[in-house]
């Protein structure tokens, strides 16, 4: 497994998708920076808000990319048959090459969340805003929230290279998983207040309820209001918030390696 692992640190620092993506965030967050000019009145509050964003959408493409690289294309190209002819399981592969994933992910989260540390408090320059924002462990908070929410796009992106004969699959795949998660939470959400007043969907409150807590919202691991206004999330909904990405990535985790042990390669 550390063997794997090394070799997927290495291989995913060298990827010209890496480098592409991780300049992409750099250019995010100076386009956070020119953002904070564009409101007078809370300079670091937008700069906050669009590097957020920023940092989600790099994370989420750097994780894809590393799957399909590390195991996708290794796949593909049937490269994977010679780690595989080792004495080890097919499970300790993908549990090498996710755990380099992990620590990728990680440096980046690190480095993006500094620089945009750096941009908002040079965002506005000598302006002191009405409501300032909070850029300790609330910041350092929302920033871990991205990297769950990243790491579990991550592990679904996996369990579909485990299972498909075709490399561009578990990035077409997890990027509509991304985009279904994120708006998963806003969709339940209007259909449990009744949907504008639609009483027939009144009905489905309780299963809507439970396909709430069932289905990955990855819109709960989106904390950025605290940072932003000072508003700290329900310490119990946070904690089920990182429950739940934890439980969603370990069992994509073990049904990525159950297909994967029974995947034939010709």
């Amino acid at each position: 497994m550390f063997e794997f692992m090394r070799s997927g640190l290495r291989s995913g620092l060298r990827g010209r998708s890496f480098q592409a993506v991780f300049v992409l965030g750099v250019l995010t967050i100076g386009l956070a920076y020119l953002s904070g000019f564009f409101s007078p009145r809370q300079p670091q509050t937008v700069a906050l808000d669009v590097g957020f964003s920023g940092i989600r959408f790099c994370l989420v493409l750097l994780n894809l990319f590393w799957v399909q690289e590390l195991v996708a294309r290794e796949i593909d190209r049937r490269v994977v048959l010679f780690s595989l002819a080792y004495p080890v399981t097919r499970g300790a592969f993908l549990a090498g090459r996710f755990v380099a994933m992990l620590i990728l992910s990680g440096l980046a989260t690190i480095v993006l969340g500094l620089l945009l540390l750096v941009v908002v408090a040079l965002a506005g320059g000598a302006y002191s805003q009405e409501f300032p924002v909070s850029l300790g462990l609330p910041f350092w908070a929302t920033v871990l929230g991205f990297f769950l929410d990243a790491a579990v796009v991550g592990a679904f992106a996996l369990c579909i290279a485990a299972l498909s004969t075709v490399s561009a699959l578990p990035l077409a795949l997890g990027v509509a998983f991304a985009v279904a998660g994120k708006a998963l939470g806003a969709t339940v959400d209007y259909l449990a207040r009744g949907a504008d007043g639609d009483e027939e969907v009144l009905r489905y409150n309780p299963a809507i309820a439970v396909i709430k807590w069932l289905l990955p919202d990855l819109s709960r691991l989106d904390w950025r209001d605290w940072p932003m206004y000072r508003l700290p999330p329900d310490l119990e909904a946070l904690g089920w918030s990182v429950v739940m990405a934890v439980a969603y990535g370990g069992l994509l985790l073990w049904l990525a390696s159950r297909l994967f042990a029974r995947r034939e390669f010709a």
